[in-house]
């Protein structure tokens, strides 16, 4: 892919922008990225899976970028990095900067006049930036995004279209929110008397450290006393629920379907998979991972690979579930041993009589 207005770059600049070191034509210039499978003589390609490495023989691509061990294995033009995928990620970037939007804010937006707006602002319209709320330099509400009063944003943030931040929720730096997600919702909490539920006040905030995005149509609950925070560099995917008082540590990755009970604390470095969840009030260490559809139900220990429910050790699942295919066949084996040790057992019988 290729930004509109983007001026053809060298190999050798996009080396350098991402560390790495050309083997071959340095000044071949390139003007977008694209697969190894449809990519031009002026795009770059990347090859970040080994299953694909068979299209580096036919591919069209002006240059690829690589790990260094495959240096000198095709006479082409190589980009030779260490994280293939991450020099990937930054030259895409390169080349689809973006938009420049008018700072300011749109005549369609209502701003509080008690609301602190830095003017590299951008406020699009249909905002509603409420009283007290403050926002940073360079940050940009998209349309039709509603700031409760007191909000605070940090500076370089992005919020897209119908997001909803409520009151006395704080935001770092370079904080991205994906369309329709909301922060500062009211976390699920109801008192029971018998016969009815009553609401159980919200007090609490939400805290979003610096580097953290939020996937579109998620909820990360306020807390009811205490905040709910997430921390520096975590990434939470589409459709995600993290509910009251939940804190989650640094770089974190929760996949999308996934969710957070009330209460529980998330050490650094964790990845959920896609739809699992944890229940509440429970506590999980550092650097660990929780597989698809994995239920945490009691505290983990750090530095561990987990899967099912209920949750084991990643390889004790991984042999249960080759067991699960077997179980008819096992079945069958089991009703014919029985069925032969009965009449075993009969035989035994007659030559005892």
């Amino acid at each position: 892919m290729t930004g509109e207005g983007v001026t053809p770059t060298s190999v050798g600049a996009l080396a350098e922008l991402v560390g790495g070191q050309v083997r071959g034509n340095a000044d071949l210039l390139i003007s977008g990225v694209a697969p190894l499978g449809r990519a031009v003589q002026n795009e770059i390609s990347f090859l970040g899976n080994p299953k694909l490495r068979k299209q580096l023989e036919t591919t069209r691509a002006g240059a690829v970028i690589v790990h260094p061990s495959l240096d000198g294995v095709l006479d082409r033009n190589f980009l030779l990095c260490a994280n293939p995928y991450l020099a990937f990620a930054r030259i895409l970037a390169h080349f689809n900067p973006a938009p420049k939007l008018p700072l300011g804010a749109h005549p369609g937006a209502v701003v509080d006049p008690t609301a602190v707006v830095a003017p590299t602002v951008t406020i699009c319209a249909g905002c509603v930036v409420g009283a007290g709320a403050r926002i940073g330099d360079g940050s940009v509400l998209h349309a039709n995004v509603t700031i409760y009063p007191d909000v605070e944003i940090g500076a370089d943030c992005l919020v897209h279209a119908g997001v909803v931040i409520r009151e006395q929720c704080v935001l770092g730096d370079r904080v991205i929110v994906q369309p329709n997600a909301v922060i500062g919702s009211d976390g699920f909490g109801f008192a029971p008397d018998g016969q009815r539920y009553e609401k159980i006040p919200q007090v609490g905030r939400v805290i979003v450290e610096d580097d953290v995005e939020i996937g579109a149509c998620s909820c990360v609950d306020r807390g009811t006393l205490d905040d709910t925070r997430i921390r520096r560099g975590t990434k939470i995917d589409n459709l995600v629920q993290v509910a009251h008082n939940v804190q989650i540590g640094d770089d974190c990755i929760l996949v999308a379907q996934s969710g957070i009970a009330g209460s529980s604390e998330v050490g650094r470095h964790c990845t959920f998979g896609g739809q699992s969840a944890t229940a509440g009030h429970v506590k999980i260490g550092d650097f660990v991972t929780i597989a698809a559809r994995g239920g945490v139900s009691n505290n983990v220990e750090g530095n561990q690979i987990m899967a099912g429910f209920p949750l084991m050790p990643h390889r004790e699942w991984l042999k249960m579930a080759m067991t699960m295919t077997h179980l008819p066949e096992m079945r069958r084996e089991i009703q014919q041993l029985k069925q032969r040790l009965l009449e075993l057992e009969t035989q035994n019988n007659k030559h005892q009589e």
